[in-house]
Formats: C-alpha cells, sequence, structure tokens
C-alpha cells in the first residue's frame, strides 16, 4: 500500500489514501477513485464513442465514416480498425497510431468501441 495521500476529486479532502492498486479512498466522503482517470475541476473526464459507450486508454476501436486527411491522396476508410488509443483532452479527443497514416487525433463521434 502506498503511504503518500491524494487529494478526493469529489469533496477536495487532502486525505484520501491508497487502498490496492492506483485505488484511492476518501475517508470523509466514502469516493474511491482510480489515480489513472483523468479529473478535471472535480469531475471525472468520460469520453464516449458514437454510440454512447465510455472509451478508456487502450481500447481498440473502429472508424464508422470515411475521414478526410489533410496531405493524404486518400482518406482514412470506413471500417478500419485502430487499436491502444489514448485519450486526450480537446476537440480531437483520441490519439492514435493508424497503419499507412502515422500518428493522428481523432473526434470520438467518429468511432465506436471494437
Amino acid at each position: 500500500m502506498s503511504e503518500e495521500m491524494k487529494p478526493c476529486p469529489k469533496c477536495s479532502s487532502p486525505y484520501g489514501y491508497g487502498v490496492g492498486e492506483g485505488k484511492y479512498a476518501c475517508p470523509e466522503c466514502s469516493n474511491e477513485w482510480d489515480a489513472n482517470e483523468r479529473v478535471e475541476d472535480g469531475v471525472l473526464l468520460k469520453i464516449l464513442d458514437s454510440n454512447g459507450n465510455e472509451l478508456t486508454n487502450g481500447d481498440s476501436v473502429i472508424i464508422i465514416k470515411n475521414l478526410p486527411v489533410k496531405g493524404a491522396p486518400k482518406p482514412i476508410k470506413a471500417g478500419t480498425k485502430v487499436k491502444n488509443i489514448r485519450l486526450t483532452d480537446g476537440d480531437h479527443n483520441i490519439d492514435c497510431k493508424i497503419d499507412g497514416f502515422g500518428s493522428m487525433a481523432l473526434k470520438s463521434e467518429f468511432v465506436r468501441k471494437a
């Protein structure tokens, strides 16, 4: 167990304590959270695909429509599977590598969870 304390994302109590691998609990509001999840303004960020399924780092997704790419002679085809995505903040909230195109940033509204 970790001796390190982390502030609670729900009530901002500074006394969050480790309860396992990357998991923390708050003694004041009984909130439990994963330290690896991103938190913004006290709210856990949830990124959803086009069908409303929650995405996480490392997921595989499938592109649902042809996406034009600046500087590329052809679009990324619908049905292309993208493995091991990374979630980010901003308008294009998925970072990934696509075979034949390289590193890309995608919008979650154009993918579905595989």
